[in-house]
Formats: structure tokens, C-alpha cells, sequence
């Protein structure tokens, strides 16, 4: 079977190996949740099914919304600092519905449909 996107089967890998590390030194099962969006990409990367680029889009959408509302959350005993911010889930939660929305996107994108011709004429 051919791999159908190179990028999104790395970005996959990467994000399989940081969520492991991370779930390594923090010793927290919640570290793991990127392991697990990881693993979807790298079965995106390889397959390139349409509806999984959509079900994987809804919900990175889902989970970075609730990611967002932990983060309001813990705003007033977050410290103002650089590595504090990007250590927040806040941060990520927004990061995740921006990967969401971009994959639901994608996936009515021609590449993925599959056909090679141009909009349709007289529209």
C-alpha cells in the first residue's frame, strides 16, 4: 500500500513520539492524548480516506474546545510567563480547533475527492 501524504504521516510520528515522552516525564495518562491525535495522522498519512480526514476534524474541533474551556479555566492561577503560556491548555485548545477547522476544509478539498477536473461550467 502507497503512502498517501508524506507530511501528514511525519507530523503523525512527531506527535506519537513527543505525546510518549511527555507521558514518560509527567507521568500522567493526559500526556498520551497526543500520542492518540498522533496516531490518527499517521493513519491519515497512509490511507487519505475522506471521511477520516473529516471524523479527525470534528474532533480535534471537539476536544480543542473543551482543551479552550480548562484553560479559561486555569487562567487566574496561571503565572504570566512565556513557557506558561504555551504549557497551558488554552493555548493548544486554540491551536486544536484551528487543526480542526482546517481538516474539515480538507476534506471537501478537490485533492481529496478525487476528481481532476476544473468547477463545473455555467455555474
Amino acid at each position: 500500500m502507497k503512502l498517501r501524504s508524506p507530511v501528514t504521516f511525519a507530523l503523525g510520528v512527531a506527535l506519537v513520539a513527543l505525546g510518549v515522552v511527555s507521558a514518560v516525564l509527567n507521568r500522567s495518562g493526559w500526556s498520551l492524548l497526543p500520542a492518540v491525535f498522533g496516531g490518527s495522522l499517521v493513519y491519515l498519512g497512509w490511507t487519505g480516506s475522506r471521511v477520516a480526514v473529516l471524523v479527525f476534524g470534528h474532533t480535534t474541533i471537539v476536544a480543542g474546545f473543551v482543551l479552550i474551556t480548562w484553560g479559561i479555566y486555569l487562567l487566574p492561577v496561571s503565572p504570566p510567563t512565556f513557557a506558561s503560556v504555551f504549557a497551558r491548555p488554552l493555548f493548544w485548545g486554540m491551536f486544536a480547533v484551528g487543526g480542526g477547522v482546517c481538516a474539515n476544509y480538507h476534506g471537501f478539498c478537490r485533492c481529496i475527492r478525487g476528481s481532476k477536473a476544473g468547477p463545473p461550467a455555467g455555474g
